[in-house]
């Protein structure tokens, strides 16, 4: 590693001759290990250029930081930082930074901190048992076409095309794969204008409570529910109610009489993974059409069903036009591609592509070839069969775990998406069982962040499956039990 000339700095009151300051330079940058054992320093005659100086000063000043060990001569190679150098500081240390003269707690208001977040432990991949929900299993990932697919977008013919600017437009070999072939698997038509690529499903709620709700407007949401949902509807500022979820999902008859959009995962609830039956999606609609609201359906894990027959999709029995549809690849790939898409009007979608102008003007154009690549040659199709069998096999290993450890009492049935939502007996704080499993090597997720504010339940907590190999569910779930059993109302 070569250290660049222009991390070298004097202050011109600073103290001391020229030599003694850049050797207060040298020397405060390897004891605050900006300047790494190893490191070699540019030459004398670069570092006198740089800084203005004579190319003997430089020369003296490296010359006694070798004699106090803090460099090393190497021939004609140059000066190194030792590996010797000393650890206790012999100067005094440069303030990183002044006090701030803002008082950025007053300017902020910490609008956008302080949200309770999903808990989860930084490293939970070294933990044995990670029950963790959203995340990828890389064993189940196809790789070496994922890298091919990117290697051709990298190509000539393509890369000429994503050096363009093209501003607020989509890539068309995208936008028609969805089209074509991802839309109409849930029922759903769609022209070219009604649809908007966008990073993620977060992106696209974020678009749509921004464009149809302000103060003066309600919206509906599940509870419990997706905490971003929450906090982006909290942004807004609008009036916000929270409909119970049942076995059933949201019952139409519990949304208050005015309402102007209600925020809904129907095919797999976020987090409870109930799905909605027609009756009560036919009920909605209705409601929708009479009443003049908007919907907006996440389709939240459709390509995890393992029913016999998959329920269609809000969108798709949408005769009157108010169903906004959100749709994401990031569980169907992978979380990081952020990828997602928007079906609804043409009015809307030109509007939510103004927004997102504003904002990133469009995803990354080589993310959305190379998806677009793998979507086509069939690799996609692929992918998701994969991962249904393989999370059918965990499913059904769980299940059978929970049996033989009596935990199977506590889930809240639903035939599809990749976790469990669970209840812990009356009096058990799931946010002390998630910290004590740790020490266990289990990592769980507690429920309390999916209810509002209000609502200090702390009953609830979901166990996922999409990031654990199949023969470490069972000691996994063993041990869950045995906590269950141990924790109690403290």
């Amino acid at each position: 590693m070569s250290i660049p000339v222009e991390s070298f700095l004097l202050d011109p009151n600073g103290d001391g001759t020229l030599q003694q300051q850049i050797q207060r330079v040298v020397a405060e940058g390897i004891l605050s290990n900006h300047f790494p054992a190893g490191a070699r320093l540019p030459s004398s005659r670069k570092l006198a250029d740089h800084l203005g100086v004579s190319r003997i000063t430089v020369t003296l000043a490296y010359t006694d930081l070798v004699a106090s060990d803090y460099l090393i001569a190497r021939g004609r190679s140059g000066y190194f930082v030792s590996d010797n150098a000393p650890r206790n500081p012999r100067f005094r240390m440069a303030q990183a930074e002044p006090p701030s003269a803002v008082d950025w707690t007053r300017i902020l208001g910490r609008r956008y901190t302080g949200h309770e977040i999903l808990s989860r432990p930084a490293n939970w991949r070294s933990y044995p048992y990670p029950f963790i929900y959203g995340q990828a299993d890389a064993r189940l990932f196809d790789h070496q076409n994922w890298r091919s697919c990117a290697l051709q977008t990298l190509g000539q013919r393509d890369f000429d095309t994503l050096m363009l600017d093209t501003y607020e437009r989509d890539d068309p070999k995208l936008v028609e794969y969805i089209q074509r072939h991802i839309l109409p698997r849930r029922g759903i038509r769609a022209e070219v204008d009604q649809i908007l690529i966008t990073m993620g499903a977060q992106n696209a709620l974020w678009m749509a409570a921004q464009l149809l709700l302000t103060q003066r407007r309600t919206a509906v949401h599940e509870n419990p529910c997706y905490p971003g949902l929450r906090q982006i509807l909290d942004h807004t500022r609008c009036a916000t109610v929270s409909a119970d979820v049942d076995r059933h999902g949201l019952d139409p008859e519990s949304l208050p009489g005015h309402v102007d959009v209600v925020f809904t995962t129907a095919s797999h609830q976020c987090p409870t993974s109930v799905t909605m039956p027609l009756d009560r999606r036919r009920a909605l609609l209705n409601m929708a059409s009479e009443r003049g609201f908007v919907i907006v359906e996440d389709d939240y894990e459709f390509e995890i069903s393992f029913s016999a027959s998959t329920t269609p999709a809000l969108k798709a029995m949408d005769d009157g036009g108010s169903v906004i549809y959100v749709g994401s690849f990031s569980k169907s790939l992978f979380p990081g591609l952020r990828l997602g898409y928007v079906v609804a009007s043409e009015e809307f979608i030109r509007e939510a592509r103004a927004l997102r102008g504003l904002v990133l003007r469009h995803p990354p154009g080589h993310m959305q070839r190379t998806a677009a690549y793998f979507l086509s040659l069939g690799y996609y199709d692929s992918q998701v069969s994969r991962m249904a069998r393989a999370y059918e096999r965990r499913r059904t290993e769980m299940t059978a775990a929970m049996q033989r450890h009596e935990l199977a009492s506590h889930t809240i049935g639903a035939n599809g998406g990749s976790s469990f939502w669970m209840r812990a007996p009356d009096g058990l704080d799931t946010s002390r069982l998630a910290r004590d499993l740790l020490s266990d090597g289990v990592v769980i997720e507690p429920g309390r962040v999916f209810f509002g504010v209000d609502e200090d339940d702390r009953r609830f907590f979901r166990l996922s499956y999409s990031s654990i190999e199949s023969a470490r569910i069972s000691e996994g779930i063993r041990l869950i039990a045995e906590r269950v059993r141990e924790s109690g109302p403290r």
